[in-house]
């Protein structure tokens, strides 16, 4: 794998981060294919650009999304595939409540380097589950 897929792939995570603590719709959909699928446990497929746009904006605005842990387990890039499973943990905080959401697991996500050069999530399948609550 040329090293240069490999940073590509890896600047991704972050700059996902970024986009999401931010609120970032216009950058989170620049990082995704149109056709983008997404799996949640329990939950039907959310299929597209426009629906992962939807579903980031029905959000409420007193949520705030934090990456608490990301961590690489595994990257393998094929011609203009490429998959990689993760570790993520995140903390959604409701800022009126102060009450916070943590969630922990793990992702397998498939990249694809589209016809511009630019490598893009095509597929995510979140395993996240809640994280038991802190002992006080």
């Amino acid at each position: 794998m040329p090293d240069t897929d490999q940073q590509a792939i890896m600047a991704i995570f972050p700059a996902w981060h970024q986009a999401t603590r931010n609120r970032d719709l216009p950058k989170l959909l620049s990082l995704m294919t149109e056709d983008v699928v997404y799996l949640q446990a329990g939950q039907p497929p959310m299929q597209g650009r426009d629906a992962f746009a939807a579903a980031f904006q029905g959000m409420p605005a007193t949520l705030q999304i934090d990456i608490n842990e990301w961590r690489l387990e595994e990257l393998h890039v094929e011609g203009s595939m490429a998959y990689c499973r993760c570790f993520l943990s995140v903390y959604v905080t409701n800022q009126l409540t102060g009450s916070v959401n943590r969630r922990s697991g793990y992702t397998l996500t498939v990249l694809r380097k589209d016809e511009d050069g630019e490598w893009r999530l095509a597929r995510d399948a979140n395993l996240l589950t809640p994280e038991p609550e802190p002992a006080a």
